[in-house]
């Protein structure tokens, strides 16, 4: 029943020290058939998956405050929680306990985006127990990788490295190629944090020859890491050389960007103004970082993300220098009545 429950607790990098080490010890039970109430079924599946799409792709659209992310948390815990305790083969119970730790990463994913690390870790915990319970490299795999993400965002980079790492080492021969490909993306981030450019240079390296067996090669993988794409990967690798203080080779990543529709990726389109925004003021152009970081506020101000808060945050910090400036202290401005305007929503 261990399986089947949900807990309560406070965020602190070390929770993660055990649910990690049981998961990269043995990723898979040895059952997952049960007997109790409610006869699980392919419609049953069926609808939780399509829940999960439509969380997905919310949340890129409004981020992580709206109410489809409540809908989300309602759909874990009204529908696919108690379905754990009904009656299942061990074919459909894998099936189902896989789409449940979907269902928390992404229950956790939209809890981090709001700045509630503490909840968005209980759901990562618990969907890397569901991962495990089901069977699912793949998932077990990018609840782990999502995981590390959390723990860079959260000032833990080491650990983070070795979450990333601990991931792609223990799926590598078994999970499809994109997925792997994203655990060594969030491996690039976490060495670039330490201002490591050389592994972070050999993680984004392997992360792209990996997208282009996945582009390349035929076989399945699993619809919901078709995200991650060539585009997205220069996305983050213009972060990634942002934050190891190269804004040249930054902006040359950007060029390998593929444009994303604001109406369709408004946080992601956002907070890739950001960035740019803080590269331009590491080449010390003033004028390009604050077109960028005027868009930046424009495009996510329809938005409801503490984390695309933060983004804006280190913009106006970064422009310290140019304080005394008439248009920097009206982006100050801007950005201090968005960020009220989104913790008052």
């Amino acid at each position: 029943m261990e399986r089947r429950t949900f807990f309560t607790g406070a965020f602190a990098v070390g929770a993660y020290a055990t649910p990690v080490t049981r998961w990269l010890a043995v990723p898979a039970d040895p059952q997952a058939e049960h007997h109790g109430g409610h006869h699980v079924g392919r419609q049953d599946l069926d609808e939780l998956w399509a829940a999960a799409d439509d969380a997905r792709r919310w949340d890129q659209k409004y981020g992580g405050g709206t109410w489809k992310s409540s809908s989300v948390v309602a759909c874990l815990h009204e529908r696919a929680v108690p379905l754990l305790h009904g009656t299942y083969t061990d074919a459909v119970g894998r099936q189902l306990f896989a789409v449940t730790a979907e269902l928390a990463r992404i229950a956790g994913w939209s809890a981090l985006d709001m700045g509630h690390h503490d909840v968005a870790q209980r759901h990562f915990i618990q969907a890397l127990r569901m991962a495990r319970a089901g069977g699912s490299m793949d998932i077990g795999c990018h609840v782990l990788t999502t995981a590390a993400l959390q723990t860079i965002l959260r000032g833990y980079p080491n650990e983070a490295v070795d979450m990333a790492q601990g991931a792609y080492e223990r799926a590598r021969h078994q999970a499809a190629p994109r997925v792997l490909a994203f655990a060594k993306l969030i491996e690039a981030r976490a060495h670039a944090r330490l201002d490591d450019g050389k592994a972070a240079g050999a993680a984004l390296a392997v992360s792209e020859r990996l997208l282009e067996q996945a582009d390349t090669a035929a076989g399945d993988e699993p619809a919901w890491i078709g995200y991650y794409t060539p585009g997205r990967m220069a996305a983050d690798a213009v972060e990634i050389h942002r934050d190891l203080g190269s804004p040249d080779a930054a902006l040359r990543w950007n060029n390998r960007a593929v444009a994303m529709s604001p109406s369709d990726f408004t946080r992601s389109v956002g907070l890739r103004m950001t960035v740019l925004a803080t590269i331009h003021l590491q080449k010390g152009d003033l004028d390009q970082a604050l077109d960028h970081g005027q868009r930046a506020i424009s495009v996510l101000s329809r938005v409801q993300s503490a984390r695309a808060n933060d983004y804006v945050t280190d913009v106006v910090r970064a422009m310290v220098p140019w304080r005394r400036d008439p248009r920097v202290r009206d982006l100050s401005r801007r950005a201090r009545a968005q960020h009220t305007a989104s913790s008052e929503a």
